[in-house]
């Protein structure tokens, strides 16, 4: 009877699965805020500005320059709950309190056992929209709540 073929470790960079994308919890200010189903908006980006030079034999060139770095806004949505964390810190800002506003938050990644495998930080943030659900009466699908976070700056952790 043969041997069974060996399979060895995999040394061709390809061993690490990707991360999936349904498990992410925000922290606000170090305290988890919730749960969510969707987010978008992290990242950034720089304008481009193009320059015009002529080089020594007469050819124009187009530089392209990084110029005014812009953050992304991220959207989150979940189901809707009776926490009201999200809410409460959206109603401060209404009420005028701008400066109280402004949070350091998080958004991490969790792995299928909830250990955290990627952090994002940002600086600063608050919430510029809250939304809550839209109402149908033949309808039987969840009530999603949206908020739309703004902020300074961000990086990204693991």
């Amino acid at each position: 009877m043969p041997a069974e073929p060996v399979i060895s470790g995999r040394d061709d960079g390809l061993s690490e699965d990707p991360l999936l994308g349904f498990n992410f919890a925000l922290e606000l200010e170090g305290s988890i805020a919730g749960y969510f189903t969707e987010c978008s908006g992290i990242g950034s980006e720089h304008e481009i500005v193009e320059h015009k030079v002529v080089d020594k034999s007469g050819h124009e060139i187009v530089r392209k320059i990084p110029g005014r770095l812009k953050w992304q806004d991220i959207t989150l949505k979940r189901g809707i709950t009776s926490d009201m964390q999200i809410w409460e810190w959206r109603d401060s800002l209404v009420k005028g309190d701008v400066t109280g506003s402004r949070k350091n938050i998080s958004i991490t990644m969790m792995d299928r056992t909830y250990s955290p495998v990627a952090v994002w930080h940002f600086q600063n943030a608050w919430p510029s929209k809250v939304s809550g659900p839209s109402f149908k009466s033949d309808d039987n699908s969840f009530g999603v709540e949206e908020v739309t976070l703004v902020h300074e700056g961000m990086y990204r952790e693991a």
